[in-house]
């Protein structure tokens, strides 16, 4: 897959790509919903013997255009989108920078530079894409703004037990740490990146080592608490449990800061500086103070039975 960066104004010509079958979208998750719209591209390029491409744009519209700088905690940062649209079968992915200019154009322009002008003969995108300056673009209105230059496919509304799926339920499921809803929706297990750092190394000294991982990218992560997880680190998957929380029970209230610690089953390896992958698959229970050492162990022995029995029937 070529992934092509795009600054507006741009001096991209129709000629420096083969005709496109182009799905648009912002495609935070990458999820169910999204994966008809590309997937309905892929195909229609296969059909018609074009490219298939993807459009998408960076930073998230709601940063320029709030009234507030406004920080956005992502399901899939744009390197693991990257990742899951190449998985797809996807020839080219355009990355547009979304900046007020960008967002000021009005629709016809954004279609006579943004899809005439890259070559594009076929669009797909969801029932519910606008485009142009105040979305005043519209699936509706896009085949007036089209000039006859290529044709359009809208893809209906995806629901899942009668609700629209879409980001904004991926969010408030991993708010409330619905990690089961967050997988039926994005049609594969949450996944995060980070990398391993240096801890206070407590679990260790209590017969439960753990990783302390520190995310990659802006990750919208899951409600505090204890989770079934899977780690990744040389290519090998391992079952363990992760909390992600406050500890409460080692921290002063005033230095609370968010960790992410997991503990690996059958694993006793120095992994310091290791990239590693989090899948995220059960959630276990609320993060707790505990009274004391001894009741920490107990429960922590719990956790991992319960995760280890998860893990066993699926």
């Amino acid at each position: 897959m070529k992934v092509i960066t795009v600054h507006h104004p741009h001096s991209i010509r129709k000629s420096d790509f083969p005709p496109l079958a182009l799905a648009l979208g912002y495609f935070d998750g990458v999820h169910r919903g999204h994966q008809r719209v590309i997937m309905t591209a892929v195909e229609k390029a296969k059909e018609l013997n074009y490219s298939s491409a993807v459009m998408t744009f960076d930073p998230h519209p709601s940063v320029v255009l709030g009234h507030k700088h406004k920080h956005i905690h992502h399901i899939t940062p744009l390197e693991d989108k990257k990742e899951i649209i190449e998985g797809l079968g996807v020839d080219y992915l355009f990355i547009v920078r979304f900046t007020s200019e960008f967002a000021s154009l009005i629709p016809q322009d954004f279609v006579d530079q943004y899809i005439i002008g890259l070559n594009v003969k076929h669009v797909v995108a969801g029932f519910d894409y606008s485009y142009g300056r105040l979305g005043k673009g519209t699936m509706e209105t896009l085949p007036f703004h089209s000039r006859d230059e290529f044709t359009s496919t809208t893809i209906s509304k995806l629901t899942d037990h009668d609700m629209k799926v879409s980001s904004t339920l991926i969010r408030e499921s991993l708010k409330e740490g619905d990690i089961h809803k967050v997988h039926q929706l994005l049609g594969r297990p949450y996944k995060m990146k980070g990398t391993v750092i240096n801890g206070d190394k407590r679990g260790r000294k209590i017969g439960f080592p753990t990783a302390n991982i520190e995310m990659s990218y802006d990750y919208l992560t899951p409600k505090f608490g204890v989770y079934a997880v899977k780690m990744m680190i040389h290519d090998k998957w391992y079952n363990g449990v992760c909390n992600i929380g406050y500890k409460p029970t080692f921290k002063n209230p005033d230095e609370y800061a968010q960790s992410i610690e997991v503990h690996l089953f059958d694993f006793d390896s120095s992994i310091y500086g290791e990239e590693v992958y989090i899948e995220w698959f059960d959630r276990i229970r609320d993060e707790q103070k505990f009274s004391g050492i001894d009741e920490l162990i107990s429960q922590i022995q719990r956790d991992k039975d319960r995760a280890i029995s998860y893990f066993s029937e699926i």
